[in-house]
């Protein structure tokens, strides 16, 4: 009797172990983990200890479409995408222009807003005018980013300094470590407004597209991603988005 108890009190904690995962499988195919390099405003930024931004807004849009919720992962823009391959979270959300290199090892969604690169200089710096006054200058990059080897490509004579973090690179402009700063053009015009130390030289250097980056292994994810941007532009949710921050 006491064997036949013991077998008993084993096969309930067994169905408990499986109940359980079965739970905890539902539960995480209900939420969906996001990875953000928050220092790039005004897209992902931090605003009184709080995420905030148009990809911020946006993707928790589309989570609500999808019944999802957002688990949101903060992590350096050069370890995004690895990050992503490793499975170490399901989308990256974070300014990142969809080129060719990068769709060799992810997949994008479909574009959710124009961009380009641009020059930033000091306000009254009459050293650089445009492009061709960038070699032999130096320009602060952010590591991981298209300007890294847009400057490497197209302006080999053009010094770069590398850093971490966005606005570091902004700031070297600012204090004249650098001559000038390569970077997306929306976050560039934001920052020259809210300090009015810098400016955009009217030139663009590339126009570009920023999109959502899913693993390659993903497709259904992304088909969703899609769907939920098309209904997000249809009932008004991203052009108020759009006036909010851009």
């Amino acid at each position: 009797m006491k064997i036949a108890r013991r077998r008993l009190l084993g096969l309930v904690g067994a169905c408990l172990v499986v109940g359980g995962g079965a739970q905890s499988q539902d539960k995480a195919q209900d939420v969906i983990r996001v990875a953000t390099d928050a220092t790039f405003q005004p897209f992902e930024y931090s605003e009184n200890g709080k995420r905030t931004g148009f990809d911020i807004e946006l993707i928790e849009a589309i989570g609500k479409q999808l019944n999802k919720t957002v688990e949101w992962i903060d992590i350096d823009f050069k370890g995004l995408v690895p990050g992503l391959i490793a499975n170490r979270f399901d989308v990256a959300a974070s300014a990142i222009y969809i080129t060719e290199e990068r769709r060799k090892v992810v997949e994008f969604t479909d574009s959710y807003y124009p961009g380009g690169l641009v020059i930033m200089v000091k306000k009254g710096d009459n050293r650089i005018k445009g492009p061709d006054d960038l070699n032999g200058k130096k320009v602060s990059v952010q590591v991981g980013t298209k300007s890294v080897n847009f400057l490497k490509d197209k302006f080999p004579a053009a010094e770069r300094v590398e850093v971490e973090k966005n606005q570091e690179m902004f700031q070297l402009v600012e204090i004249g470590r650098t001559d000038a700063a390569v970077t997306g053009k929306p976050a560039a015009k934001v920052y020259a407004k809210t300090r009015g130390t810098l400016e955009v030289l009217d030139q663009p250097l590339t126009v570009e597209e920023y999109g959502f980056a899913l693993r390659k292994s993903d497709p259904e994810l992304v088909k969703q991603f899609n769907e939920a941007l098309k209904k997000l532009k249809a009932d008004g949710t991203y052009d108020k988005l759009v006036s909010k921050y851009l």
